[in-house]
């Protein structure tokens, strides 16, 4: 039996007056509910996440101004999803429950689920990836692993929310198919597999309606279509107009508007504007899931910070993505003369900037960390190289560092975006890292060959100077554990094992948004329709910096044995796929099996490959083991608008295991029925060759064809092209090349008889 079924909400309901119910949907203040203390109703807390509790000491500030509570500082969600590990992050997400618990939250907002359209999205460290299917699988098991601890979350900014330019008025102009198959499929996955507490809506509009006030998203497609059964709340400050949000399907307003957000409510009730049942709706919703938060409370509940400390070490070393390891380079050897260059190994960035900064509860010292980790004999000796909080380089500084470097056997350089680069409520106008870091770059690496580059920052950096460095690693912000964990993957004592979530562009021009990111005043067109991140790449075969998927690691895999349980299926049929995946080097390591479906020949347009499964499996070395996959109708669909569905065609799909969406190393091929039952509808404007698909149809082309009196004297060539035109033909132009044989009347009966509207003479 569920806490709520314990109590009859309806009567509850029926109990209120219309200003208590419509009080019940905004906030009492920046971060709490109201409560109804005549009928027991209690006030419950949300705050900011989601990689760690920022609960404010104060209650009125959202801008971060006041102190916050010290909490775990867990890696932030593009790192996290770089771990491709849905088992960590659950647990990862049931610390973020206990901590949540132990301060009494009772709804941690996020994860942030929104597709990085654009590298250039201010906020892309605080999402997870360009690809809908990995998004929706990180974000269903960070939820899951939360609601587990009885708090619940709040998926976010529903939908269409991709850069932070004019964030609260722009407009995203998305076509349905896009919509579905890229934006939306990130949330869908999430609220169907882990059933969060509470959605999130965005500032922004979608196709000209506040998503706040948009029934189509909040109402037919979250709730009835997905079946979530929480409640939806506004971003903070995002409502336009109240009672309209309401109706939508918007429950819950926040922050507090001051009595505003109910006055319009009730107005709008008592003018016959708003129908009281959806109000009630609403508060039924509402109450719902403050009952089940305020009886899953924990009464002195606490959490280990040590442990969770560790865990976080753990989170962000499967994060981190060895990108580059020339000769081998990495790991390094106990001991020896280690150079530690840059400002960042002093000052790290560890954390993004805006509403999910965390007050950590300890902070890792990166010098300290590596020199535990290179060991007593180790000699490490440490230059600055530039300024942080400047652009240009500081000669000495960069002549210190190369002297520093000679000296050693190997330089460690931390590098990467400063806070100023990248944060909430702004978006970054280039890929470039600032200019005295590159130019650092290139010096210490004339000095010294045996450069290591580590770096910092949430999205993806140009790399003019990847060629001075033989290793990189991309630590993206790791949260309060980051020098740890840098040192375990730096000296071998774990073994890198990230994946990237992201493409990394060799220049910003190459990405599919650059044309149209941000938009023109508050329009933003999605011009490049579906053909977002390695999609677009792939298609149009531009060679990224680093592809989607990538990552090296300090063993060897290799995979055989690919099969299916079936080579012919319906699209009703789930498809298992096995490949055996071994560890062939000499440490243990974890590796990520990448699956991605291929329609070689579909009547619409469609990317190259797309990711419908993946897993993370650690062996040993000479271990292998197998590893399945399970593919259904949406692992081959489109989207249909026309039809408003998910749509498989007939045909062959290649079923690809990959290491990245570039390094393809196993394929199989397998044959899929389509069930669907609709039927073509053809109108006036459909083409002869659309016509001929069918029997009653091509049945009557071949008629046609036949007839024309000049038909068979023509010459091959000619009878080619005579063919191809009328193949393109609309129905109508029979009319004015039949020569008078072909009526209105005869074109009225030929689509009655196609669209079964009546039997064929």
């Amino acid at each position: 039996m569920s806490v709520n079924e314990t109590r009859d909400i309806k009567a509850l309901i029926a109990r209120m007056t219309l200003e208590e119910k419509a009080s019940l949907c905004s906030g009492a203040d920046t971060w709490h509910t109201r409560g109804i203390e005549r009928l027991g109703i209690p006030s419950v807390m949300l705050t900011d996440g989601p990689h760690g509790l920022r609960k404010q000491r104060g209650s009125a500030d959202h801008l971060g101004l006041f102190d916050s509570v010290p909490a775990t500082c867990f890696p932030s969600a593009a790192g996290v999803a770089s771990s491709w590990n849905r088992e960590l992050i659950r647990r990862m997400g049931e610390a973020l429950g206990r901590e949540c618990q132990a301060e009494d939250v009772a709804v941690l907002l996020g994860p942030g689920a929104n597709i990085k359209r654009s590298p250039l999205c201010g906020r892309n460290f605080e999402y997870f990836s360009e690809d809908p299917y990995l998004s929706s699988e990180m974000a269903a098991h960070h939820i899951l692993g939360v609601q587990s601890q009885g708090v619940g979350t709040s998926l976010k900014h529903f939908a269409a929310n991709n850069q932070e330019h004019r964030r609260m008025t722009s407009d995203s102009i998305v076509d349905e198919r896009t919509l579905r198959e890229i934006y939306l499929a990130s949330f869908e996955g999430a609220v169907k597999k882990a059933r969060p507490w509470t959605v999130m809506c965005a500032y922004n509009k979608v196709n000209g309606e506040y998503a706040s006030e948009n029934g189509t998203l909040l109402t037919d497609i979250l709730k009835n279509e997905w079946g979530h059964d929480g409640f939806v709340v506004s971003d903070w400050g995002a409502v336009d107009d109240r009672a309209r949000g309401l109706a939508a399907g918007l429950e819950l307003e926040m922050p507090a508007s001051h009595g505003e957000g109910e006055r319009r409510i009730v107005e709008a009730v008592r003018r016959g504007e708003l129908d009281e049942a959806k109000l009630d709706e609403a508060v039924e919703r509402l109450l719902t899931v403050v009952f089940r938060a305020a009886d899953g409370r924990r009464p002195g509940g606490s959490f280990d910070p040590e442990e969770h400390h560790r865990l976080a070490r753990e989170v962000a070393r499967e994060s981190m993505v060895l990108l580059k390891n020339e000769e081998g380079l990495l790991p390094l050897p106990k001991g020896g003369r280690i150079a530690v260059i840059g400002a960042m190994a002093r000052e790290p960035r560890y954390q993004g900037s805006g509403s999910s900064q965390i007050r950590p509860t300890r902070m890792d010292d990166i010098l300290e960390e590596l020199a535990r980790s290179a060991g007593a004999e180790a000699e490490l000796r440490y230059a600055p190289g530039y300024d942080l909080d400047a652009e240009e380089p500081d000669a000495d500084l960069a002549a210190e560092a190369a002297r520093v470097a000679s000296e050693a056997e190997v330089a460690v350089l931390f590098a990467g975006l400063p806070k100023r680069y990248e944060s909430e409520g702004f978006d970054r106008k280039h890929l470039r890292m600032p200019a005295n870091q590159v130019a650092l770059i290139d010096a210490v690496a004339a000095a010294q060959p045996n450069l290591v580059v580590v770096l910092s920052n949430g999205a993806p950096v140009e790399m003019p100077w990847l060629g001075s460095a033989k290793a990189v690693l991309e630590a993206y912000l790791g949260g309060q554990a980051l020098g740890g964990a840098v040192a375990d993957l730096l000296f071998g004592d774990e073994n890198p094992s990230g994946r990237l979530a992201e493409t990394f562009p060799v220049r910003l021009s190459d990405n599919p948004s650059y044309l149209f990111f941000p938009g023109e005043g508050d329009r933003v067109e999605y011009r490049e329709g579906i053909f977002v991140g390695y999609r677009y790449y792939d298609k149009k075969n531009i060679e990224p910096l680093f592809p989607f998927g990538h990552g090296l690691s300090y063993t060897t895999f290799g995979y055989s044995e690919l099969t299916v349980d079936k080579k012919t299926l319906s699209d009703t049929e789930v498809l298992r796929v096995s490949v055996r995946v071994a560890n062939t080097g000499s440490r243990a390591g974890k590796e990520v099996v990448q699956l991605y479906v291929r329609d070689p020949e579909s009547s619409v347009i469609r990317p190259d490959k797309e990711l419908k499964g993946f897993d993370k499996v650690a062996l040993a070395p000479g271990e292998s083991r197998v590893v399945t996959f399970e593919l259904d109708k949406r692992s081959f669909s489109y989207y249909d608008p026309e039809a408003r569905e998910w749509t498989v065609e007939t045909g062959e799909f290649e079923l690809l295991i990959g290491r990245s969406s570039r390094d393809i190393v196993l394929s199989e091929t397998v044959t899929v029925r389509s069930t669907a039952a609709r039927k073509p509808v053809f109108r006036r404007n459909s083409t002869l060759a659309e016509v001929a698909a069918t029997d009653a149809g091509e049945a009557f082309v071949r008629q046609l064809t036949e007839s024309l009196p000049f038909a068979s004297g023509l010459a091959p060539e000619h009878a080619a092209m005579l063919l191809a035109f009328m193949e393109q033909m609309p129905l109508r132009g029979l009319l004015s090349f039949s020569g008078g044989k072909f009526t209105e009347e005869a074109l009225s009966a030929l689509l009655r008889r196609l669209n079964g509207e009546e039997e064929p003479a």
